[in-house]
């Protein structure tokens, strides 16, 4: 006759077991950046730490969302200021396409406008590029945890709750506006002209001047300037940002 009592004991045991190895793998780290001289010191630096494995790495949110569809790494270290493609666009599009992904914001910019844009994003942590590494690694295990992480200098004596709850209910007029028109605004205002954004993101000139026509509608913006100034403004740009390639002749 089986001892059921031993029966059951062994497989908690196995599945305790099971639950300690899977706990010893390292979290999958895809890291998004424009500057290529960071994302190679972050790769050697987070290398020395068995907790993560840097998978991949890429130097633009339209990259970054690409390989996470192919790689599915656990987080996306993911910096706002990029080119084509931010960094809070980028984190809108994977929170849609890739399941399960966390991401977490690694920037310069300590405004707290930033920051809830990133969280109302779908962003899980925003850390700042002056935290030391021991930081950046707590925050990678807590967002992949599922537990939410802002740097204390932003967070500024509140939880990160309440910051993720005050995100999700504060409208922008950027709400208003479909990913596709977030894309556009973008590239208008990096200064592409309309026949490069038709060949980035394979659309017709035609289609590309009504969707700038209704981004215009939307937010009451009179002429490209006006364009410009708003996504410097919402930090969709930086004033700092490389200028677009020149069209070929």
């Amino acid at each position: 006759m089986v001892d059921q009592s031993a029966t059951q004991r062994e497989r908690a045991r196995r599945a305790l077991a099971a639950l300690q190895d899977s706990s010893k793998k390292p979290i999958r780290v895809l890291l998004a950046d424009d500057h290529a001289v960071l994302r190679q010191a972050l790769r050697l630096l987070l290398a020395t730490h068995d907790e993560v494995e840097v998978v991949g790495d890429v130097g633009d949110g339209r990259e970054a969302v690409e390989l996470a569809e192919k790689l599915q790494p656990d987080v996306v270290l993911m910096d706002l200021a990029m080119p084509g493609l931010n960094g809070i666009d980028a984190t809108r599009q994977l929170m849609q396409r890739v399941r399960g992904v966390r991401v977490l914001v690694l920037s310069g910019y300590a405004d707290e406008e930033r920051l809830i844009e990133a969280l109302r994003a779908g962003a899980a942590g925003f850390v700042l590029k002056r935290s030391d590494v021991q930081e950046l690694l707590v925050a990678i295990q807590a967002v992949h945890r599922g537990n939410p992480y802002i740097s204390a200098a932003l967070a500024d004596g509140r939880s990160p709750v309440d910051l993720l709850l005050r995100a999700q209910t504060q409208a922008d007029a950027t709400d208003t506006l479909t990913p596709r028109e977030r894309e556009i605004l973008q590239l208008v205002a990096e200064g592409h002209p309309n026949q490069s954004i038709a060949e980035k993101l394979f659309l017709s000139v035609k289609t590309v001047e009504a969707h700038k026509a209704h981004i215009m509608a939307k937010l009451g913006a009179q002429r490209t300037t006006d364009l410009i100034r708003y996504a410097i403004r919402k930090g969709i740009i930086s004033l700092d940002a490389p200028p677009p390639e020149p069209a070929d002749l």
